[in-house]
């Protein structure tokens, strides 16, 4: 199994590069291998559990992420995706889902940034490009926790951390740790 890669390492600031997918892409060992130590990793990670997991996180400069939104869901593969659309536009909503959006930033957490945390305003929708397991592609439209998950997935392939966000947006950093009783506890940091 491979580790985590913990920050200031320099393939987390580096730009990813496309995944070689050529016709053989279902019996490409090096591709399955890759996605098996992925998915050890990202299921492994514990306290904080992982939601997601890029390429550059276990230190291979490859533009793929996968992705486990619960406990229950399967593990979804992107290979060389590609931002197409994003919109914070509500549509057509209910009042309680529309005061719901107005909430302008979730906290956010890495893998490769432990206890450390920050106010992210992320797309509410975003249409992506991609290719799966097995070579096919896809364009889909996710919303809500998917699209902000995939959103800072991709953000890794372009070599950019959460923390760059929470700055841009003027947002509050947070370290965390467990008091007594072992509950977490999120203490400002000052930039």
């Amino acid at each position: 199994m491979m580790a985590i890669i913990q920050a200031p390492n320099k393939v987390l600031s580096t730009s990813a590069k496309k995944y070689p997918l050529g016709k053989y892409v279902r019996s490409d060992k090096n591709l399955a291998k890759l996605l098996s130590d992925m998915e050890t990793a990202l299921t492994l990670a514990r306290d904080p559990k992982g939601v997601g997991l890029a390429a550059p996180q276990i230190g291979v400069p490859y533009s793929l992420f996968i992705v486990k939104p619960t406990e229950k869901s399967k593990i979804v593969v992107f290979i060389n995706p590609e931002i197409l659309a994003t919109s914070d536009k509500p549509g057509a909503r209910s009042k309680k889902q529309e005061a719901k959006s107005k909430q302008p930033k979730r906290l956010e957490g890495c893998l490769s940034l432990l206890n450390i945390w920050g106010e992210v305003k992320r797309p509410e929708t975003l249409t992506l490009s991609y290719y799966d397991e097995l070579g096919v592609k896809h364009t889909k439209k996710f919303k809500g926790f998917m699209a902000t998950i995939i959103a800072h997935e991709v953000d890794h392939l372009h070599g950019i951390l959460f923390p760059r966000r929470v700055l841009e947006q003027k947002g509050q950093l947070y370290k965390s740790h467990k008091n007594a009783k072992d509950e977490d506890v999120f203490d400002p940091i000052e930039v």
